[in-house]
């Protein structure tokens, strides 16, 4: 055998031998003609003069600028993904000039980059094919908090709806939504998810697959139910994100201090491993790093309760933890109701249980390091569905999802043409009278939708509460009501995001209940004849379609 084919053999066997994500394989592949520097080299670090340049041991290899903490290269089985449009992959939107230092301990080396009020920091495990990171963020000079991992275009497929061709796609509002030749809608804004919902967001070739792992969110901001930004593509570039705090339909207020590990793992086309998840990541070789502001599993505590009573069937229950500093959340077994969230920081929480998404109760409780807080059965007081109603159109989770295109509007635009028209009336008792009514209403859209429902003699001789619950609004939008001749006060603004919403796929801001006292006078007295409910969207503000003021509903319902 020559020297060069010996030579060729033992680079592929150095290359066959690499650690992956979760025993993910890191083989070069057959006939690339391309050798992975991860692969052939050891776990370490290096300065190319503008970069640290980190080597896992394994198959990824990437570098972090020396100037400003950008994440400037990822190399995995020898070929960069990292980067589009003169751009690297960052916090915010780039933290700048930054004081950058890299240090190995053991089987970790650690990057770590100030600037001002942010620290980033970027770890790399021996053998393993992911970045570990965390953000800590001191206070509210940015407005945000971000990481965007920026990949170059053509590196992965995607046709969702967080995916849009400028070259041929065409702007339709604020210049982040698109609308393609065939009538459907995109934009970053239209990954779909609650926070609750996912464990992983990314992309994969089949043989490739590159995620974000997100943290346990406990610093950042909107809840269990917050829907932000997750990923996009165009014929531009790729991204990621691991969104702490953004603007868009905000709930919160920001909470500050450290946030991680997030992570971001190749593997071989599958998802990462189940092992990376917050909750189960293994962080134990964190402790000893001196990471500021990172507490450990022996300075967290444990909530169990062992049941809630008073839960409806038909609903998901959620327990949500939270104060000015911290949030979590657990799932309610279906049935009992049992919960446990471990890894809290200790102190002082509002627990809330949700119904769907509706808060239905509100206790407190407190956290202590080392400890577990057990609860004893919790029953809800909060539940409006309890009340005796006439009738009722959807149904109390603090959602719009019994209503018109409701599903549709978390990935696309109220435009979309896969979405029904806005518009159309509504007769309760016709045995779809939910799935008629609009999920959400604009004062210049669809403004003027009529509800119509018979009452017994009995019911049209007295007064009722009408409820109307709305699960978000824009521009300050909320119903007034006219029922057949009378006409309601115009009721107060709901306290609501004051970004755009309804059209970038969240109908979540600030569950609210509006009542209207219906005197006996308004009915009709002929109960043959129906009574006519009209919703009109009032505001102070203006706009036009579907950025007119708006609102999106939970549940209407008239009182027994």
């Amino acid at each position: 055998m020559s020297t060069h084919k010996r030579k060729l053999s033992r680079r592929r066997l150095l290359a066959a031998s690499a650690v992956g994500v979760a025993g993910t394989g890191a083989a070069v592949a057959a006939g690339s003609g391309l050798l992975s520097s991860a692969s052939a080299a050891t776990f370490g670090h290096t300065d190319d003069g503008s970069n640290f340049v980190v080597n896992t041991g394994a198959s990824l290899v990437f570098k972090i600028s020396k100037k400003t903490g950008d994440l400037t290269s990822l190399v995995y089985r020898g070929k960069e993904y990292e980067g589009y449009g003169g751009r690297h992959s960052h916090v915010e939107s780039g933290l700048g000039a930054s004081t950058v230092t890299v240090r190995q301990s053991g089987s970790t080396i650690l990057v770590k980059a100030v600037h001002g009020p942010i620290t980033q920091w970027y770890a790399a495990r021996s053998g393993q094919n992911n970045v570990y990171m965390w953000t800590n963020k001191a206070d509210a000079s940015f407005t945000a908090t971000r990481f965007i991992v920026r990949l170059k275009p053509g590196m992965f497929p995607n046709e969702g709806s967080d995916s849009w061709i400028e070259a041929s796609d065409k702007i339709i509002e604020a210049g982040d939504v698109w609308r393609r030749a065939d009538g459907t809608t995109h934009s970053k804004h239209y990954s779909g998810k609650r926070v609750i919902d996912y464990d992983h967001i990314g992309f994969t070739t089949g043989s490739v697959g590159l995620w974000i792992v997100p943290s346990n969110h406990e610093k950042a901001s909107g809840g269990p139910f917050y829907r932000s930004l997750l990923r996009h593509s165009n014929d531009k570039g790729a991204g990621l994100y691991e969104i702490l705090h953004y603007n868009q339909a905000q709930t919160e207020k920001e909470r500050f201090g450290l946030q991680g590990p997030y992570v971001l793992a190749f593997t071989d086309g599958g998802a990462p491993a189940a092992s990376l998840a917050a909750g189960r990541l293994d962080t134990s070789w964190v402790d000893g790093l001196g990471i500021t502001g990172w507490v450990g599993a022996a300075g967290r505590g444990k909530v169990a309760g062992v049941g809630i009573k008073g839960m409806d069937a038909k609903h998901p229950y959620t327990v949500g933890f939270a104060n000015a500093d911290a949030q979590y959340w657990a799932k309610a077994a279906s049935g009992t109701g049992a919960f446990s969230c471990k890894g809290m920081l200790p102190g002082a929480y509002t627990l809330t249980v949700y119904k769907g998404e509706l808060a239905v109760h509100t206790t407190p409780v407190t956290v202590k390091a080392g400890g577990t807080t057990t609860l004893h059965s919790i029953t809800v007081t909060g539940d409006p569905s309890t009340a005796r109603t006439i009738w009722r159109l959807g149904d109390w989770d603090g959602t719009p999802g019994e209503f018109k295109n409701a599903k549709l509007m978390t990935y696309a635009h109220p435009s979309d043409a896969r979405a029904a028209k806005w518009t159309g009336n509504v007769t309760i008792g016709d045995g779809s009278s939910a799935a008629t009514f609009p999920a959400y209403m604009w004062s210049g859209v669809n403004d003027g939708i009529l509800v119509y429902f018979r009452l017994t003699a009995a019911q049209a001789a007295a007064a009722h509460t009408l409820r109307i619950g709305v699960t978000d609004a824009f521009s300050g939008g909320r119903p007034r009501v006219t029922v057949n001749d009378w006409v309601s006060p115009v009721p107060t603004a709901t306290a609501q995001p004051s970004t755009r919403s309804l059209t970038t796929g969240s109908y979540r801001g600030n569950n609210r209940t509006i009542t209207y006292s219906v005197p006996r006078s308004a009915w009709k007295t002929d109960v043959s004849q129906y009574n006519v409910l009209k919703i009109n969207i009032v505001s102070g503000s203006s706009g036009t379609a579907f950025l007119s003021p708006g609102t999106s509903f939970d549940c209407l319902d008239l009182l027994a």
